[in-house]
């Protein structure tokens, strides 16, 4: 199933991830302040070597690597490998290892492996599940009981995010918080976090793909910044439910 394989793949990244952690790593510069590890490039290796191995007619586009396989291909697998590279590299252990299958226009399964608690959250694009490292699966369930909302503020973004934080009335409703990885869209979907921000256009982005996927089959309100459909480009908001959403789209609005 397809769905086990980018369980498989994204175990083998956090596997890498978790065992390199803490070293000094040498880096890549991809200019404007960003860089990968060695880290990030051994992980997506380990991570096409489980999709080679169970899908071989597939394409897959890799963070750190690109495009390989049949250009044409109607699957194709995105990979973010370890999503939190400055966090990792700061010996801050909140990453995320993505892994997401685009049939089509569809992403039909997807897999985000957190490797310091061993928790992997996965869809198989119908539910929405979260593994612990015994193997059992649990559903997730989200809740905007936290009154927690994670904002991206890495660039570039077209909106200056700070701008919602100060809207009238915003630190009333939410907490803002600040997680620039995929754990953020992870912890929406599972009741952790109460929403989700980000400016920016996040289609057929190896960064958001998984996270989207998992937070749409769990059952959270996502759409773009402007209440329109993400796939239009317009950034994403993910909320645990429609009050929520709509209170968090009345303070884009506003700012």
């Amino acid at each position: 199933m397809d769905h086990e394989t980018a369980i498989a793949a994204a175990l083998a990244a956090a596997d890498v991830i978790r065992e390199r952690y803490g070293r000094a790593l040498a880096r890549v510069d991809k200019g404007g302040g960003d860089f990968a590890t060695e880290a990030d490039l051994a992980a997506e290796q380990a991570i096409h070597a489980v999709l080679s191995a169970a899908s071989p007619d597939d394409a897959i586009t890799g963070e750190e690597t690109g495009a390989s396989g049949p250009a044409g291909a109607r699957r194709r697998w995105l990979v973010d490998p370890l999503c939190g590279t400055l966090n990792y590299a700061a010996q801050t252990p909140l990453v995320a290892a993505n892994v997401a299958l685009r049939d089509g226009d569809r992403i039909t399964a997807a897999a985000s492996a957190d490797p310091f608690t061993g928790e992997t959250y996965w869809t198989d694009g119908t539910v929405a599940r979260v593994r612990g490292a015994d193997g059992t699966d649990r559903p997730l369930v989200p809740s905007p009981v936290t009154a927690m909302v994670d904002i991206n503020l890495d660039p570039p973004f077209p909106v200056e995010p700070s701008r919602v934080i100060a809207a009238p009335g915003f630190r009333d409703r939410f907490r803002p918080r600040v997680m620039s990885t995929t754990l953020a869209l992870l912890w929406v979907a599972d009741g952790r976090r109460a929403a989700y921000l980000s400016y920016g256009d996040v289609r057929d982005s190896v960064h958001f793909a998984a996270g989207i996927a998992i937070c749409e089959a769990a059952g959270c309100v996502v759409t773009g910044v402007d209440g329109t459909p993400w796939q239009t480009g317009t950034g994403l908001v993910a909320a645990a439910d429609a009050g929520t959403h709509a209170a968090l789209l009345s303070f884009i609005r506003t700012a």
